[in-house]
């Protein structure tokens, strides 16, 4: 059984812009085995070849949870068995949601409420920056760039630590 924290760290930035390798970088200076909760999903060849080079980058001080859609439920089963945890990423999670469920609001809802909960190890959230774009031109994708906005807003408001990353440079913008 690892010792909870409860400090949440959230990481966010430009697609490419080493969002995931500074998340992961900072968990594998925790002692421990280390859990990551990947959201996207081999759906084609590159996707498989991508989660391949991913987990096999991590190495074997962590444990690697699929979960596209229930990540609160996860969190919950692993939150005292690791030292330090990665979700990566929300943005992906997100379209999941918007994809496959009537659900939406209900699962950002028990994601936020586990994180206020504090029952966690230390865990590290990625998200995509959506918000410096234009416009969408499409309700879908405005829907998508508002929610996505909200919920980087709300994690944000929870979290300990926020960085922002950008080209490989993560500044830290809280506290």
């Amino acid at each position: 059984m690892a010792e909870n924290s409860g400090v949440i760290i959230f990481v966010i930035g430009g697609a490419r812009s080493g969002k995931s390798s500074f998340a992961l970088g900072r968990a594998g200076e925790t002692k421990g085995i280390k859990a990551y909760v990947a959201t996207g999903e081999p759906l084609d060849d590159e996707m498989r070849d991508r989660i391949e080079k991913h987990r096999a980058q991590r190495g074997k001080d962590w444990v690697t949870f699929e979960e596209p859609i229930r990540i609160a439920q996860v969190l919950e089963k692993i939150a005292h068995d690791y030292s330090a945890a990665v979700i990566d990423c929300l943005t992906i999670w997100l379209s999941n949601l918007m994809l496959r469920t009537e659900t939406v609001e209900c699962e950002i809802d028990a994601f936020l409420g586990f994180l206020k909960k504090r029952d966690c190890p230390t865990l590290f959230i990625v998200a995509n920056e959506v918000g410096m774009g234009i416009v969408p031109d499409n309700a879908l994708s405005r829907k998508f760039r508002d929610l996505a906005g909200n919920l980087n807003q709300d994690v944000a408001a929870i979290a300990d630590e926020v960085y922002l990353v950008t080209a490989g440079v993560p500044l830290r913008i809280k506290p």
